[in-house]
Formats: C-alpha cells, structure tokens, sequence
C-alpha cells in the first residue's frame, strides 16, 4: 500500500510539473494517455478492466526480433510526459518494456528450461530453472511497482521436476508436487 502511494504521488506530481498551455488544460489523449495509463496498470501485479485498452495497445507493439519488440514498447510507454521526468521513471519504463508479459509462471516455465542428458539415457531430462530472470527481479523488484502477492513462484527443486505458477495457484501446486514426489520415491523404494 505504501508503495501504491509513493508511485500515485510521484505520478502526479510529475504530471503536474508538465508545463501546458491554458488550452491543453493537461489531459492526454492518443498514444501519450495509453502510455500513461499502461505505466500505472504494468505497476501492480492486479490490473483492473480500466487497463485493457493500454495494455492491449502496449502487448500489440511486436515485431520478429525481441529486442525489436522490446525497444519499440519500450519508446511507447517514454510517450508517457512522466515517463523519464526522473532517472527513477526512466528505469521504470526499461524494466517494464523488458520484464512485462515476460515474468509470468508461463513464460517463466518456457524461458528458464533446459535440458540434460545423461551417460547411457535415451531421452533428455527437462529441467525448469528456480532462478527468475533478472529483468524480471529489476521489474517485480522496482520501488514503483507493487506486486506483493502475485509474482509467480517455484514449487519443488529443478531436479525433481520444479515449475513455475502463479502465487494464488501455489499452495495446491505444491500439494500435488509433494504428493508426486512422494509416489516417486515409494516407487524407487520398491525396486532397490
């Protein structure tokens, strides 16, 4: 909550500190306003309806390469007056063009897999890295964001195959894991 108020305060605190002609009575419009309004909803790990017109604006902007696409969501959201008012702002626009729509449980379990064989195995073991990212730590982590309670977390160990879920799914996640396990393990028993 508090950091919900430190951003609210920045925000318009930067907002007002736009200079503006007595006929713009500073409203934005177009591009500059889904800018805006996509800072704010990128900020907080629960976005609510009034954000699906910027973030559908924001997660439209791909192109073939990443880094394309992340250079290009990147300028959109600097459309934004407050965007890179503040050597803080402007970090929160870096971070939220690289972690954004990139530092959920799915893409997560997509981005941090690899695999491993072994002397004499026929198949590859799949592995899901426990370790996030650091652009998505730089994003969830950012003292502008709030996402207490809704990063994505690790059940189990990469070894024992581990992966990533949503934090409201955690709990019944790692019930099933520990369940799995345990079956493993009564299975390898059996057969020593």
């Amino acid at each position: 909550m508090k950091t919900k108020c430190v951003f609210a305060s920045l925000t318009l605190a930067a907002v007002a500190s736009i200079p503006v002609t007595a006929s713009a009575q500073a409203v934005l419009t177009g591009d500059t306003r889904l800018a805006c309004e996509a800072i704010l909803c990128l900020a907080t790990g629960t976005r609510p309806s009034e954000c699906s017109p910027s973030l559908h604006r924001y997660f439209s902007i791909s192109h073939r390469k990443l880094s394309d696409t992340i250079r290009a969501r990147g300028n959109f959201l600097k459309l934004c007056p407050a965007g890179n008012q503040t050597p803080e702002m402007s970090l929160l626009v870096n971070a939220m063009a690289n972690g954004a729509g990139r530092c959920d449980a799915a893409s997560l379990n997509v981005t941090l897999r690899s695999w491993s064989w072994g002397s004499g195995e026929s198949e590859a073991a799949v592995f899901i890295g426990n370790q996030m990212p650091n652009y998505c730590a730089v994003y969830t982590g950012h003292a502008y964001t709030d996402f207490a309670g809704t990063q994505p977390r690790y059940v189990g160990t990469p070894e024992r195959g581990g992966y990533w879920v949503e934090a409201n799914a955690y709990d019944h996640a790692l019930a099933e894991y520990n369940a799995r396990i345990a079956a493993e393990d009564a299975q390898r028993r059996r057969f020593l």
